[in-house]
């Protein structure tokens, strides 16, 4: 998802898209074109189909064309799940409009899939009236059979409700290829590029950035490039010329979605790559990761292996806990130092981030959440790790926590991740999760001139001066107003000092047993945390009157305020509100929560966060719960919080409060 383009501006707007013709070919003029506002489309295929590829450059088009979008790749844990069964099917979900969207859409307007299982699997959620367009060349009586099909559903009127497009994909797609040179077997393969030709065509999408990509994706075997090629324009040609498809569909660019500048195609994984990069260019640091890959963390590491010339070094480790070693020994010695992981891996670091708080080094701890507990879910969503980050250490170990909201967040959450450590001199829990990691969106490239000054000044000389004159370093003198200790990198001439989990003395950093001193130093860590400047709580309440406040974290951001739109469209009155730091959480939150008559918090967890401003605030926060591995669906908010504001709690699934947790 690399695509650079230009956010349309004053000269582009009104004007029609431009036609992706293939090889300069003009569309049918015997062929209706309709305008649409919004799209949502599914691929769906076995784990071997290249649903994910598919996906992926179906958004790169639609990101270079203009449109705001926002996409759900969903697929299985294993490496290649059985195939032609339901836990083997993989899809990617598509969300595209000529406005700003935020969520990727809670049912597709069209389903493309590739087998039986790919369309039983996600049949429930097409509603009627939607275009279906099956690959029937897969639809065998033993393909059918493995997902409890006797009778094929082309036949018996099951898709009655829905305009199916019977399209035998991969016949049509090896008799593209037949003059190739590629045995069946490897022709059959690209029946992929076929379906997105066929889509390309269907919604008007660019093609030449997908041919450029083919090139270089197999640049070493350019036979199977031109055949990718070939069954893409292949799949482009047959919706132009079959009687079938007698309708295309036009969305045009988003004009007055973004602000004028150049946007790019970006996931979380990628937006929090280029965040830390951008961190350690600002503070001048060297930027050291040390990780350990782990689904759905292990792109982070991959991409910033690729940028050696900033300055990048990353060491993967044999496993989690030498990860955060390393991570912070580069630490102490001087660098923006990182290591990223999911749920299990965070809990085996935990005893390395007490050791970070302890030293009192800037360490930036990166948790993509995924499903738990244990190996869990390893490919799917949740936000069950808030309560893990604030207290799974032992002793008082208290560490920021900070969460970006959409997968373009994550750049800039990275960046304030980055302030928290360096001017604190702590580590910082970064929390995002699945969705937001594999998921994109368009996302505006800042200039230089607008990043944070990270700049930091390490220790140079003695810092304290004994009564007899003589001067010294103090390693844990403290700066008075951020209570931050010097940061002394080791090898500086007068600067030697003790590191070790063993209590500190107030100052000299020697080891202290003393109950006065512990306690103080306990009081003074916790102090630093607290003290940490954060922005105050933004509430969105047009005017001022609505009753109910919404408060999210994380990723819920987009399904959220989908939903509080839809409610305020319909007349209602909501507030909306989403914290960015969960700890310490802003200074007027409480204020906040105070003004409302009821605040409804919902997390895809059992309602971690709402227990925590329970007890901080004393606040009857009311919890809306899910834990399936997905995210929400805007639709299902609305309802919830709707009937939630009218006192019906009760009788709403996933409703539950601290004791109470609902059904889920």
């Amino acid at each position: 998802m690399t695509s650079q383009v230009s956010s349309p501006t004053s000269a582009d707007a009104g004007q029609p898209p431009v036609t992706a013709d293939v090889q300069g070919e003009q569309r049918n003029p015997a062929k209706e074109t309709k305008r649409l506002d919004r799209v949502i489309i599914r691929f769906a295929g076995d784990s071997g189909d290249g649903m994910q590829l598919t996906g992926d450059r179906f958004t790169s088009e639609t990101a270079s064309f203009g449109n705001d979008l926002s996409t759900l790749p969903n697929f299985p844990a294993e490496i290649r799940a059985p195939a032609g069964t339901l836990p083997g099917v993989s899809s990617f979900q598509l969300h595209f409009a000529d406005h700003d969207i935020l969520t990727p859409g809670d049912a597709p307007d069209v389903l493309v899939a590739m087998n039986p299982a790919a369309l039983k699997a996600n049949l429930g959620d097409m509603p009627r009236g939607a275009e279906i367009i099956v690959n029937t060349d897969e639809f065998t009586k033993r393909a059918m059979a493995k997902v409890g099909w006797s009778a094929s559903p082309l036949e018996d009127g099951a898709l009655a409700a829905y305009a199916v497009h019977p399209v035998p994909l991969t016949t049509l797609t090896v008799e593209a290829l037949k003059d190739s040179g590629l045995a069946r077997k490897d022709a059959e393969r690209a029946k992929n590029m076929f379906a997105l030709g066929l889509l390309s065509w269907m919604y008007h999408r660019p093609t030449d950035g997908t041919e450029a990509f083919l090139r270089k994706k197999f640049a070493k075997k350019p036979d199977i490039a031109e055949a990718n090629i070939i069954a893409f324009r292949a799949g482009w040609n047959f919706g132009e010329t079959t009687e079938d498809f007698a309708v295309s569909y036009e969305v045009r660019p988003a004009s007055s979605a973004f602000p004028a500048g150049r946007y790019r195609n970006i996931s979380g994984n990628l937006a929090l790559s280029y965040g830390l990069i951008a961190a350690a260019t600002q503070s001048e640091l060297p930027l050291f990761l040390g990780s350990y890959p782990i689904t759905p963390a292990s792109d982070i590491l991959h991409e910033l292996s690729k940028h050696k010339n900033f300055g990048v070094r990353t060491f993967q480790a044999e496993d989690e806990i030498a990860a955060i070693g390393a991570a912070l020994g580069a630490a102490f010695g001087g660098s923006l130092a990182v290591t990223t992981t999911s749920g299990p891996g965070l809990a085996l670091k935990s005893e390395t981030i007490g050791l970070a708080v302890s030293l009192e080094l800037p360490l930036l701890i990166v948790d993509i959440q995924r499903g738990g507990p244990s190996t869990g879910l390893p490919t799917k969503t949740e936000q069950a790790d808030l309560l893990q980050a604030m207290y799974g250490r032992n002793g008082e170990s208290p560490v920021p926590v900070v969460a970006p909201a959409t997968a373009a967040d994550c750049f800039t959450v990275a960046l304030e991740a980055a302030r928290i450590a360096v001017t604190y001199r702590t580590p910082v829990l970064l929390l995002s999760d699945g969705y937001l990691a594999n998921g994109s969106e368009p996302w505006r490239i800042p200039d230089t001139s607008e990043l944070p000054d990270l700049r930091v000044s390490f220790a140079s000389g003695p810092n304290h001066t004994a009564e007899d004159g003589t001067e010294s370093f103090w390693p844990y003198l403290r700066d008075p107003q951020t209570l931050a200790r010097p940061w002394a990198v080791p090898g500086t001439a007068g600067l030697e000092h003790r590191i070790g989990g063993i209590e500190k003395q107030d100052g000299t950093g020697n080891i202290s047993y003393d109950p006065a001193n512990h306690d103080f130093m306990v009081r003074t860590r916790q102090a630093k945390i607290d003290g940490i400047e954060v922005p105050d709580l933004a509430v969105d309440d047009p005017d001022g009157s609505a009753g109910t406040l919404v408060l999210g974290w994380g990723s819920t951001y987009g399904p959220i305020a989908a939903a509080v739109r839809r409610i305020r469209g319909e007349g209602g009155k909501v507030a909306q509100a989403h914290l960015r730091h969960l700890n310490p959480f802003p200074a007027n939150l409480g204020t906040v929560l105070a003004a409302y008559d009821r605040v409804i918090v919902p997390e895809m967890n059992l309602g971690q966060l709402a227990q925590l401003l329970r007890a901080r605030y004393l606040v009857d926060a009311v919890s809306y719960n899910q834990v399936t591995g997905l995210p929400f669906k805007a639709e299902q908010l609305a309802t919830a919080i709707t009937e939630l504001s009218a006192g019906v709690g009760e009788d709403v699934p996933g409703v539950g409060g601290v004791e109470d947790r609902g059904d889920v």
